[in-house]
C-alpha cells in the first residue's frame, strides 16, 4: 500500500521543519519505500508496517506537543508492490509520449 501523510504540532507556530525532520529520520530508517516532498511525505509497505510507522511518528510529534494533525490518503492495493516509482513513471511515459 502507498500512503501519502502530512504531520504536523498544532500550535507549534510558523515553522516546523525540525518536528518533520525527527518524523522523516523516523519514516528513513523503518526500511520501507519512501519519498518526501514540500507538503507530505510519501511511505510503501504492508498495512500493518504503516500503520504502525505512522503511530510512531504520531507520538515523536506528540512528546513536544499535546495536539497533533495527522492527514492521510492511502492507495491500497493487494498485491502491488512498487507503486511509489512506477505510479510516477507511468506518467512521465505518457508526458514523452505527447511531447
Amino acid at each position: 500500500m502507498l500512503a501519502a501523510f502530512s504531520i504536523a504540532p498544532v500550535g507549534a507556530g510558523e515553522s516546523v521543519s525540525s518536528e518533520v525532520a525527527e518524523v522523516v529520520r523516523l519514516v528513513r530508517e523503518s526500511g520501507l519505500a519512501n519519498e518526501t516532498n514540500a507538503m507530505f511525505t510519501n511511505v510503501e509497505g504492508e498495512w500493518d508496517e504503516v500503520m504502525a510507522l505512522l503511530k510512531t511518528c504520531t507520538e515523536k510529534v506528540a512528546e513536544r506537543s499535546g495536539r497533533v494533525s495527522l492527514v492521510v490518503k492511502i492507495d491500497y492495493r493487494r498485491g502491488v508492490t512498487g507503486a511509489l516509482r512506477s505510479k510516477v513513471e507511468a506518467v512521465e511515459r505518457h508526458l514523452r509520449a505527447g511531447a
